[in-house]
């Protein structure tokens, strides 16, 4: 099957490259030149321009897979695509974007007969050998018709992938899915910070990691990823506590509160990280300043 791939990153390239090797026509463009060379050299097709790109596609229905940031490059993408593509065919947004645009984005192209499908794609740089996860919104028909794109780039035919509901579904799945990583991503950092503070008892963080591999509760990819991280970083020097959000931890809170659902440890963990990032932390200083003030306890000067 033939795919148009917009984006080229490192998500963008590996998945162009498991197309590739399951035997897909990827044609692929971006705005660096080096990612399409390198599309290019790995014998895939790198075009210059979306002109070209969507020239390259010549089966019918042409199906193009955008991976640019979300929101209006999203949209921008979208709007120079239309007048180079023909009615039924099909734009699968695989970024990470708000499923409420990708609703609007849906309808909006039926009306001019083209097709949409939303792909929540978790997997990293780490999707080209274990494949990708895949909570995939949109028509039914219009899903299926991609099927051998989505058992290509999934662990398993049969597995890690799934037509979850209609439009707006598979953002929508890939947006908790965000949430829930937050949250055990923290109850990790936090679990780590409480063994690493025990200094009489010399615990091994990395061992202890290891250990927790096989046969624990908490066994987990993102557990054999914090090991080998550990393993080669014990002390996990020269690395800032400063941690970013894409914002999907923040629209399953926001989801949360309009669903009147109590969600305290994904909010908590996206509280922590934009705390992480207030290099003048006012919060904490005036935490300090009244506890002075009601009980004449010292303040540690900066």
């Amino acid at each position: 099957m033939q795919l148009g791939m917009i984006g080229l990153g490192k998500m963008g390239g590996n998945m162009a490259e498991r197309l590739r090797r399951a035997g897909h026509k990827v044609v692929g463009f971006d705005f660096s030149a080096e990612a399409v060379k390198r599309l290019n050299d790995a014998g895939s097709v790198g075009a210059n321009s979306l002109e070209d790109m969507v020239k390259n596609l010549t089966e019918s229905p042409r199906a193009v897979w955008i991976m640019v940031p979300a929101g209006d490059p999203v949209d921008q993408t979208i709007a120079k695509l239309k007048p180079l593509m023909s009615k039924g065919d099909i734009f699968i947004d695989g970024g990470n974007s708000n499923y409420k645009d990708s609703q609007r984005r849906h309808d909006e192209l039926k009306k001019e007969g083209f097709e949409f499908v939303d792909v929540g794609t978790s997997g990293g740089v780490w999707g080209i050998t274990e494949g990708y996860s895949m909570m995939i919104g949109g028509d039914e028909n219009v899903v299926e018709s991609l099927r051998p794109i989505f058992e290509a780039l999934a662990p398993a035919p049969d597995k890690g992938w799934g037509r979850t509901g209609p439009s707006g579904a598979g953002h929508f799945v890939k947006m908790v899915h965000n949430g829930i990583e937050y949250g055990i991503m923290q109850a990790y950092a936090e679990g780590f910070s409480i063994m690493a503070a025990k200094k009489p008892l010399e615990l091994d963080l990395a061992q202890i990691s290891e250990i927790w591999q096989y046969g624990s509760v908490v066994r987990s990819w993102l557990l054999d990823l914090t090991a080998a991280a550990l393993k080669k970083n014990p002390d996990i020097e020269g690395v800032a506590p400063y941690v970013p959000d894409s914002g999907e931890g923040r629209w399953t809170v926001f989801e949360a509160i309009d669903l009147n659902i109590s969600a305290p440890v994904i909010t908590e963990s996206l509280i922590r990280r934009i705390r992480s990032r207030e290099e003048d932390n006012l919060t904490d200083r005036m935490l300090s300043v009244m506890r002075n003030a009601f009980g004449g306890h010292a303040i540690k000067p900066e």
